[in-house]
């Protein structure tokens, strides 16, 4: 007869034990909670809404220092607030930060997967990390999410400036769906009392023309009861821009459509209307409107009530 008896594991089977380490790790996720500051808990929110962001584009939209930067970013690391990864889309080798175990308590309906929009929520904040670091669209993400960083960084240094809205491509889409809509980012840029709303379009090159101009089509539609923003094609060079400009001549369209190319500040006068393509104009420049005041259409209306930044 054998003699062999179970195996009793203590750490998994004692109540007590398990009673106070369980007591012991929401003390400390508490405590740790409580060392968020307003900045730490705006990050979060980036990276909630938006996947992934840069040490780089970090420390440009809310420190004063990389070195203030860097060792913020190492105590929210060290506290699981935020996770990070080695950057393979440039090969300078930075760190891309997303949202840690904390993060993710702070924000538990982030979103969930930058490819697939209906993807079952992440068993954990590592397999969230994991769908970002093998998104096909991570060079796309950090592409898009630069335009909206340099806004925030120059608003940081300049009086009555700021980002007043910053909404990500699956934001974007659920709020403006009767349009079918699909923009890779829509924000509103206030410059003293001037209010710009826009659509962007972030260019990589790897579409044909024909298939970017087809997306003007569900903004065309937008406006029949929505705001009529300017869409920016924002492109990688000055050919592919003249290449747009020649398509897009003689063209009526319902918005005002803009285009730009991504080594220029998206402050400044780095746009170019389609429907004037000698003059290059400042973001705020642009013709905006936030359409017709009716919720039943157009719920999403901006007014300075829903600053979000």
């Amino acid at each position: 007869m054998s003699t062999d008896r179970p195996v009793f594991h203590p750490r998994s089977s004692n109540p007590r034990l398990l009673a106070s380490r369980s007591t012991t790790s929401r003390r400390s996720r508490l405590e740790n909670l409580r060392r968020l500051t307003l900045r730490d808990r705006q990050l979060l929110a980036w990276l909630a809404e938006h996947y992934v962001l840069s040490a780089d584009q970090i420390t440009d939209a809310a420190f004063t220092s990389r070195r203030s930067a860097r060792l913020r970013l190492a105590t929210l690391h060290g506290i699981e607030a935020v996770s990070r990864f080695v950057d393979i889309t440039t090969g300078d080798g930075q760190y891309l930060y997303a949202l840690g175990p904390l993060g993710m308590l702070v924000h538990p309906t982030a979103y969930n997967d930058p490819d697939r929009p209906d993807a079952r929520a992440p068993r954990s904040s590592i397999e969230r990390t994991e769908r970002i670091v093998g998104s096909s669209r991570l060079a796309h993400l950090l592409g898009t999410n630069q335009l909206f960083v340099d806004l925030l960084a120059h608003a940081r240094t300049h009086p009555n400036v700021r980002l007043a809205r910053w909404w990500s491509e699956q934001h974007a889409t659920a709020a403006y769906a009767l349009a079918g809509i699909r923009p890779d980012g829509h924000g509103v840029w206030c410059v003293g009392d001037q209010q710009v709303g826009f659509f962007l379009e972030h260019d990589n090159g790897t579409e044909p023309l024909a298939v970017v101009l087809r997306k003007l089509r569900g903004y065309e539609r937008l406006t029949q009861f929505g705001p009529r923003y300017p869409v920016l094609l924002r492109v990688r060079s000055r050919r592919r821009e003249a290449n747009l400009l020649r398509a897009l001549a003689g063209v009526p369209t319902a918005m005002p459509v803009a285009t730009g190319i991504h080594d220029e500040h998206p402050a400044g006068p780095a746009w170019t209307l389609a429907t004037e393509p000698g003059l290059r104009r400042w973001l705020h420049e642009l013709p905006s409107d936030h359409g017709p005041d009716n919720p039943a259409t157009n719920p999403h209306r901006y007014t300075d009530r829903d600053a979000d930044l």
